[in-house]
């Protein structure tokens, strides 16, 4: 019998995985938000992450449910549903749970349950698969079993698709670790990697994000050390990109629902075992603190150029988490804004990525700017869209009452008054 197989989770990670597998298997995807369910049936994605013409390539063997009752008669799930973190910075792993519930009320004997989600290591036999067993009634590793493959979805990222990143897999028993591995061989042409253990696997994925996290704080760091030397860091990093063993990354605000979110699952359970992880924590320190160092930058261009501070009007060119994507999950641009207006600021934010907008906002948004008017105090470029490329330095200055003031974050603009 050939796998059928059920992804939970409609989001960024579950459905270009969904629409992978539909290519060689009949799949169904599972969300319990119906209002993604009936947007994917009518063959669009908002996320940006899958065209129509690939949702529709594949419709005859994907099909779309919100209901639980649909996915009983399916042998593989798939769990790839977001795993945040609390406003303690603690994980939140209720999603997890709650789709491990899910599932445990539909898996039959011989069923695999294969985890994505970033977890710290210990999640998947430690917390889902107690929930799998109590609402099944199941056995593990005897009438079901687990497999592990974290998600490496890079939102926006047209070159690393799902099926050109090559793949960690590992299973419950050696057997299913085998099985698991071959699946997503099927359809991954960059191949995959078979862990030990659920574990290792999970670590695997947990520590991409912290060592990202831990190298970025550093060039942050320094991007600050040379702001008080009136040295540029973006000549100083191509400087030191000339030696073949340097990471080369800038510096920035670090968002979204990975760097920013997943070196606290890790820290969590180093605290748990006793370990303080100092230097992770400070890397978290340094990043989260990084949206009010721009703040502060600003209200000093201000005072430096004898502009009132407050009700002043900046425009923020930016508020997605990363360039060229809407997801505007956990962006740190909002940390701008929030200490912008301890200060009396009044912000106004274009994006042209993102379409839709939470109801109580801090601040102004934007469908489009009037180059024909000074308006704006100041300008912040705070994510580098590819839209903002053609904005010249005389488009600019023409929104922007004298004298002119751009603070860039990622050194876009090589006419910018301030450059993080």
């Amino acid at each position: 019998m050939k796998d059928k197989i059920c992804i939970i989770g409609m989001g960024y990670v579950g459905l270009p995985l969904a629409v992978a597998f539909a290519e060689k298997y009949s799949v169904i995807g599972f969300d319990i938000n119906s209002s993604r369910i009936e947007e994917l049936r009518s063959g669009i994605d908002s996320t940006l992450e899958v065209a129509n013409e690939e949702l529709l390539s594949v419709s005859e063997n994907l099909v779309f449910s919100e209901n639980a009752s649909d996915i009983e008669n399916t042998n593989i799930y798939i769990v790839t549903v977001p795993t945040p973190i609390d406003k303690s910075n603690k994980p939140d792993l209720t999603p997890l749970e709650k789709a491990s519930e899910t599932v445990g009320k539909v898996i039959e004997a011989g069923d695999i349950v294969i985890y994505e989600s970033t977890v710290y290591p210990g999640v998947t036999e430690e917390v889902c698969v107690p929930i799998l067993e109590r609402f099944s009634g199941l056995v593990y590793n005897k009438e079901f079993f687990c497999g592990y493959s974290p998600e490496r979805i890079n939102p926006g990222d047209r070159e690393h698709t799902v099926k050109n990143i090559l793949k960690v897999t590992s299973g419950s028993t050696p057997e299913i670790a085998k099985k698991v591995d071959e699946l997503y061989s099927s359809i991954i042409t960059a191949g995959t990697h078979l862990a030990s253990s659920i574990k290792v696997a999970e670590a695997s994925k947990v520590i991409e994000n912290t060592q990202r996290d831990v190298n970025i704080a550093l060039i942050n760091e320094l991007a600050m050390i040379f702001n008080e030397m009136k040295i540029d860091t973006k000549e100083v990093i191509e400087a030191a990109a000339t030696k073949w063993n340097f990471i080369k990354l800038m510096p920035g605000l670090v968002g979204g629902h990975c760097i920013g979110v997943d070196p606290y699952y890790l820290t969590y359970k180093a605290e748990e075992l006793g370990y303080k992880p100092n230097l992770i924590l400070a890397s978290r320190q340094i990043n989260n603190g990084m949206g009010k160092y721009v703040a502060d930058a600003a209200i000093k261009e201000l005072i430096d150029k004898r502009k009132l501070v407050k009700d002043s009007k900046i425009l923020i060119l930016g508020y997605s988490f990363k360039e060229n994507c809407p997801d505007t999950r956990n962006t740190r641009v909002i940390d701008i804004i929030t200490n912008l207006n301890k200060f009396g600021v009044n912000c106004f934010v274009y994006d042209p990525w993102v379409s839709s907008w939470e109801e109580k906002l801090i601040f102004t948004p934007l469908r489009s700017i009037d180059f024909t008017k000074r308006y704006y105090d100041a300008i912040i470029l705070a994510v580098n869209h590819n839209e903002f490329e053609c904005y010249t330095k005389g488009m600019l200055e023409s929104i922007v009452k004298e004298p002119f003031i751009l603070l860039d974050v990622k050194s876009f603009k090589g006419f910018s008054t301030w450059k993080l």
